[in-house]
């Protein structure tokens, strides 16, 4: 009945309205899917558990959990190790300002490239205390961890995030193989408007070249007057079981041993198996470092017994508790907005304005639109690749050329936009989680400067468009 209508918005669109307003992300997002569930016709209760199940049960979500179930838990070990303070001590000794522990933090964000999801969640609990120190808002570092986490891996070819796009690619007709694939999304890179726009601003953002505006001036002013680095009455997406750790009386903290060989770890695994495998293995990476982190830190005397030892891994997935049922019920609005039709009703109603000169320009907004609604860029990747690429490809005269770059970089940027934007989206929660940010204020907060960077990369693509159209 209302499959594929533009009422097959309204369950996200009583849960974005009541987010903005209530900030209670948990609350509205379950509404926002009961609702779906009413509109399908079940009944609002088992209906809604069948949902749980489909939703939650899906091979992708128990990944995603199980990787902030070994991030809570390392982050559990690395407060318990001191190396979170011994961190700061270090980095503190080159910041002297606001703007020098903000640009750390794009700077980390940045160079952590090959994951959108261990991006945020290192860089926020190491970078946490050394901004807290020059009051800088819990709501700036949730941004400017988001701006860099999943842009940055859309404009390197050696990230997971190339490896999936290049696949999409490779499966349309006229791409012979992967190889030729991953060619197009090289070529399109320079064309990744709000890829770029999205990190540069950032940047600029963080170095002070550029002001606060928006709900975020608001937030760095009162961090900056008080102190507080929170709003009043913010429930920062991190359990208190994690940040009431203390480091362990009596032993100090070994960079080398307790933060830069987990991490080389996980930088190893990760893109060891990207080059061998063409496949990021973070979640075996998580676990290979949780696991050597856990026997050093034994072996050193930081727990008193095995007890102990499991009782501190227990509080870091307490502390990750909060981001998970955020991103349990991100997910099953996303499942019951793709059993509505919307994603499909979004592109009906922008297919019919597709002319080459306009193509880049719908694309960018459609798959804005579809990652917004969502809450998944790479979602939105598997429905508009498989549209764009061979309507791009054919209006290109069935040869491969700025067009078909152009086009290819306009969905991975429409779905960044989204990204960015969605309360729904699982990089904002995981960066929420990572600055131990109230995710709704990291949200309203970081809108404005998506927005300017979207409105800038819209334009752009209306003018190339013109230009690189055959």
């Amino acid at each position: 009945m209302f499959e594929g209508t533009a009422l097959s918005l309204l369950p996200v669109v009583v849960a974005l309205a009541l987010a903005f307003k209530t900030r209670n992300a948990v609350f509205s997002l379950l509404l926002g899917s009961v609702v779906g569930v009413v509109m399908l016709g079940n009944d609002p209760f088992t209906g809604t558990a069948q949902l749980f199940q489909d939703a939650l049960g899906s091979g992708w979500f128990i990944w995603v959990i199980m990787i902030q179930v070994f991030v809570g838990i390392l982050i559990a070990y690395f407060m318990l190790a001191g190396v979170t303070e011994r961190f700061a001590e270090l980095v503190s000794e080159r910041v002297e300002s606001d703007n020098g522990a903000q640009g750390m933090a794009w700077l980390l964000g940045v160079l952590v490239f090959f994951s959108d999801y261990f991006s945020p969640l290192l860089s926020g609990p190491v970078m946490r205390p050394v901004t807290d120190e020059h009051d800088v808002s819990r709501e700036k570092l949730a941004y400017l961890l988001d701006s860099t986490s999943a842009a940055v891996p859309t404009l390197i070819p050696i990230s997971g995030w190339a490896v999936f796009i290049a696949g999409l690619i490779a499966e349309q007709g006229n791409v012979p193989n992967q190889t030729v694939a991953l060619d197009v999304f090289v070529n399109s890179i320079v064309y990744n408007f709000y890829g770029v726009l999205s990190i540069a601003l950032a940047g600029l953002i963080a170095a002070g070249v550029v002001s606060d505006f928006g709900p975020m001036k608001k937030a760095e002013g009162r961090a900056r007057s008080t102190g507080k680095v929170l709003r009043e009455d913010a429930n920062p997406l991190v359990g208190v079981e994690i940040e009431e750790i203390e480091p362990k009386e009596g032993k100090t903290a070994s960079l080398t041993l307790h933060l830069f060989i987990p991490v080389l770890i996980i930088l190893g695994i990760s893109i060891g198996t990207f080059v061998v495998l063409e496949d990021v293995k973070i979640l075996s990476a998580f676990m290979a470092a949780t696991t050597y982190l856990a026997v050093v830190m034994y072996a050193q005397g930081y727990f008193d017994d095995v007890k102990d030892l499991v009782d501190t891994s227990t509080d870091g997935i307490k502390g990750v508790f909060p981001a998970m049922m955020v991103l349990a019920l991100a997910y099953m609005i996303n499942e019951i907005t793709g059993q509505l039709g919307a994603p499909d009703y979004v592109i009906g109603i922008t297919q019919g304005w597709l002319t080459p000169s306009l193509l880049l320009f719908i694309t960018f907004a459609t798959g804005a639109a579809i990652s917004f609604f969502s809450g998944t860029s790479w979602g939105t990747y598997g429905i508009m690749i498989p549209i764009i690429v061979p309507i791009a490809f054919n209006m290109n005269g069935v040869t491969f050329g700025p067009l078909l770059y152009a086009a290819v970089a306009a969905v991975v940027g429409g779905g960044l936009f989204g990204d960015h934007c969605s309360p729904l989206s699982d990089t904002s929660i995981l960066s929420s989680f990572g600055a131990a940010s109230d995710h709704m204020d990291h949200v309203r907060t970081q809108l404005p400067y998506a927005i300017a960077a979207g409105t800038i990369t819209a334009v752009g693509y209306a003018v190339v468009g013109v230009f690189i159209a055959p």
